[in-house]
C-alpha cells in the first residue's frame, strides 16, 4: 500500500484492537503479523485471552493510518489468512466512553453531622463570611484551585469549526491533563456562541466560579479580541492556550536547539516566523519578549500589522529565510519550505502536524545545523504549570516574564538531541511551577 499520500502522517497513529481467533497451528500468528506489517500497519501489544484445544483467541493492537487503511487491513486478513476477526475496537472511542472527567468530593460525608457542617445550616456561615470579604472564597471554596476552560469550537486543531458540543472531548482532555500533571480542577465550558462580544459577556458572568480562565480553540481574529477584552474585564489570569501555551513550548524548543548547536544563551539572532495565525503571532511576540529579533511572514495584511505593532519586522518568505538564524513554520502548508530556502547552519523548526512544511531529514540534507518537526512540541508541558503557579501566588495575569521562565524551565530538562522533555517527565511540571512563581513575584 502507499504510505506517501499527501496529508497522511509519517507514521500510522489510528489505534485499534483486533480480537482474533486462529487455528492452533505453527506459524498462524506470524503470518497474521507479517501480513499487517507488509500493509503498513504497526503492531503493538498482543494479549492472549483464551487457549483452546484447537484454537486461540488474542487481542492484537494495531496502528493504521485511517479508516480506509483499516478496512484494507481487515479485508486482507479475511482473504489471505485463516484468522477470524471476532471484534474490532477503536481505542480512542474506548477511552472516551462515558466521558473522561467527573466532579468528586474532597471531604468525608458519612454522618448527619457531616451534612450539618458542609451543607445546611453550617454552610450559611461561610457564605456570609465570603459576602463580607470576597477574598475568603480562595480559602473556603475550590475557586483557588479550579480553572475554567472556555471554547466555542470555532477553530479546533485539525478539524476547524466543528461547533461547541463537538469540541467537548478536547476540553475534557485538557481537564484530565490539569488534574494529572498539577492537581488542579478544570471545568470545560462550551459556549454555543460565535459572536465575540456575546462570548465575552458569557465568560464574564461565569468567571467568578474560577481562579483562572483558559481559552481554547477559538478562531482568528476573534481569539485576539476575546482574550484582550477578558484580560481587561476580569481580575483573574486569562490565557488563550493555542497562542501562549504553544508559544511557551516553542520558545523552550528554540532554547534547546541553540544549546544543541553551541549557541546557548545567545539572543542576538534573527528568528523567522512563517505563518502569523494565532499560534504563529504568539510565538513571534514571545520571541521578541525573550530578546530575539523577529521577522514574520504571512499573506494577511492584518497579521503583518499586528506583528509590526509589537516591534517585529515582516518580509517575503524568501527574504526572511535568507537572513534567519532560526526558521520556524506554523502554516499547515505541506512542502512550503523547500530545500533551496534552507541556509547552511540554520535551525529549522517546521511544526505543522501531521506533515511539516519540510521534513527534518530534508532540512538537514540541505545544510541545516538542527531540524525538527512539531511532534514533541506539546502544550501540555506549559499550561498546567503556568496556571498552577498563577493561582498559587494570586497573580492577576500570566505575563511574558512568566512564560519565558516556563520555557527556560522546560528546556533545561530536555534530553540530549531532543527539543523538550516528555510531559510525563517526573520533574518538569514542578520545575515550571517554581520558575513561574519566581517570575510572578518579581
Amino acid at each position: 500500500m502507499r504510505t506517501d499520500i499527501p496529508g497522511r502522517p509519517a507514521l500510522p497513529d489510528y489505534d485499534v484492537v483486533l480480537t482474533v481467533r486462529n487455528p492452533q497451528r505453527p506459524g498462524m500468528i506470524g503470518r497474521l503479523l507479517g501480513l499487517v506489517g507488509d500493509l503498513g500497519a504497526l503492531v503493538g501489544d498482543i494479549e492472549t485471552r483464551y487457549i483452546g484445544r484447537d484454537h486461540f483467541v488474542r487481542d492484537v493492537t494495531l496502528s493504521v493510518f485511517d479508516e480506509e487503511h483499516l478496512e484494507e487491513v481487515l479485508a486482507a486478513i479475511r482473504t489471505d489468512t485463516d484468522t477470524v476477526i471476532v471484534d474490532v475496537k477503536d481505542l480512542v472511542f474506548e477511552r472516551h466512553a462515558g466521558g473522561k472527567i467527573r466532579t468528586v468530593r474532597t471531604t468525608e460525608v458519612e454522618r448527619l453531622e457531616d451534612l450539618r457542617t458542609i451543607y445546611t445550616p453550617g454552610v450559611a456561615r461561610v457564605c456570609r463570611a465570603i459576602q463580607k470579604d470576597p477574598a475568603l472564597a480562595r480559602q473556603y471554596t475550590a475557586v483557588g484551585r479550579t480553572v475554567g476552560i472556555f471554547t466555542n469550537g470555532t477553530r479546533v486543531l485539525g478539524l476547524g469549526n466543528i461547533g461547541a458540543l463537538a469540541s467537548l472531548p478536547v476540553m475534557e482532555g485538557k481537564s484530565v491533563l490539569y488534574d494529572r500533571f498539577v492537581g488542579l480542577g478544570a471545568v470545560p465550558i462550551v459556549i454555543d456562541e460565535t459572536d465575540p462580544e456575546a462570548f465575552v459577556d458569557t465568560v464574564c458572568r461565569i468567571a467568578p466560579s474560577f481562579g483562572g480562565i483558559h481559552l481554547e480553540d477559538i478562531r482568528t481574529p476573534d481569539c485576539f479580541w476575546i482574550e484582550d477584552e477578558l484580560i481587561r474585564r476580569l481580575p483573574q489570569p486569562v490565557m488563550h492556550d493555542d497562542q501562549h501555551g504553544t508559544a511557551t513550548v516553542l520558545l523552550a524548543a528554540v532554547l534547546s536547539a541553540l544549546r544543541h548547536t553551541g549557541r546557548e544563551g545567545r539572543r542576538d539572532l534573527v528568528c523567522a516566523q512563517v505563518g502569523l495565525g494565532a499560534a504563529g503571532l504568539a510565538i513571534a511576540r514571545l520571541l521578541l519578549d525573550a530578546g530575539f529579533e523577529v521577522v514574520g511572514v504571512d499573506p494577511g495584511e492584518d497579521a503583518r500589522r499586528r506583528l509590526e505593532a509589537r516591534g517585529g519586522r515582516t518580509a517575503s518568505l524568501e527574504g526572511a529565510a535568507a537572513e534567519a538564524d532560526i526558521l520556524i513554520a506554523t502554516t499547515g502548508v505541506i512542502g512550503l519550505i523547500t530545500p533551496e530556502l534552507v541556509r547552511p547552519g540554520q535551525i529549522v523548526l517546521a511544526l505543522s502536524n501531521p506533515v511539516p512544511e519540510i521534513t527534518p531529514e530534508a532540512a538537514l540534507a540541505a545544510g541545516a545545523a538542527f531540524a525538527a518537526d512539531g511532534r514533541s512540541v506539546n502544550n501540555a508541558l506549559a499550561f498546567p504549570g503556568l496556571f498552577k503557579a498563577a493561582l498559587d501566588v494570586g497573580a492577576p495575569a500570566i505575563t511574558s516574564a512568566m512564560k519565558v521562565a516556563a520555557a527556560e524551565a522546560i528546556s533545561a530538562l530536555a534530553p540530549d538531541e531532543e527539543l523538550v522533555p516528555s510531559p510525563f517527565h517526573p520533574d518538569v511540571h514542578e520545575h515550571v511551577i517554581k520558575a513561574v512563581r519566581a517570575a510572578a513575584s518579581v
